[in-house]
């Protein structure tokens, strides 16, 4: 079991550093189940990636000419209240929405009017009833910290799928942390975020290659 720890500048440098170190060193196998069974993956087996810079924009990866770039600003501005509010669309099983939204008003509360030394200020995405699911949620947990000023987030993801999601969820995540901050009235700060299952699906594999070439 290799772990994995990447520091980079912002986003998109993540993103990059992510996907050379899957097509360099991830391991590959064919799904048993889950999304895409019976397809291959090449995965890591555990990651941690700390974003000083987060903010920078812009937010989505800067790909080389040729490479279709995995997101856009409008489909994270789409994704927003998927991530943020409860309204939950026909044929949605879940949106990380409706285990989130009252909890960041929570999270915004306590430190408002309890103070920034505490460990409490956590939000869980998924319940007991999330495993009977057909794809139970991969954002798992949201954890938080004021340090010298800013919110810092701390992000877990059970499986993350490193070329489209990785880019759209954390830039989406960092809109959430700014707007956190700025209600709670602080800074905004690092984003780190881990996961055990930060793959790429075999479909990818050769548009990252390419990537991977010009890191």
């Amino acid at each position: 079991m290799e772990i994995t720890v990447i520091e980079a500048r912002d986003l998109s440098e993540a993103w990059f550093l992510c996907v050379t170190k899957a097509v360099t060193e991830g391991y590959e196998y064919e799904i048993d189940r889950g999304s895409y069974a019976g397809q291959k993956r090449k995965e890591l087996d555990f990651i941690v990636v700390k974003i000083k810079y987060p903010g920078t924009r812009p937010l989505i990866p800067d790909v080389p000419q040729g490479v279709p770039c995995p997101t856009s600003d409008e489909y994270i501005e789409s994704y927003l209240p998927y991530l943020m509010t409860a309204h939950k669309a026909e044929g949605e099983q879940y949106t990380y929405g409706q285990y989130l939204e009252k909890q960041i008003a929570e999270v915004i509360k306590m430190y408002k009017e309890d103070g920034f030394n505490t460990n409490q200020a956590y939000m869980s995405v998924g319940n007991e009833q999330s495993i009977y699911l057909s794809d139970p949620p991969c954002l798992r947990g949201i954890d938080t910290r004021i340090r010298d000023g800013k919110l810092h987030f701390f992000v877990y993801f059970r499986s993350w799928d490193l070329w489209a999601g990785f880019p759209s969820n954390l830039a989406a995540i960092q809109l959430l942390k700014e707007y956190m901050s700025g209600e709670i009235g602080v800074n905004d700060g690092d984003l780190v975020a881990s996961s055990k299952g930060l793959h790429l699906y075999d479909y990818t594999w050769d548009l990252a290659r390419a990537v991977a070439r010009t890191s």
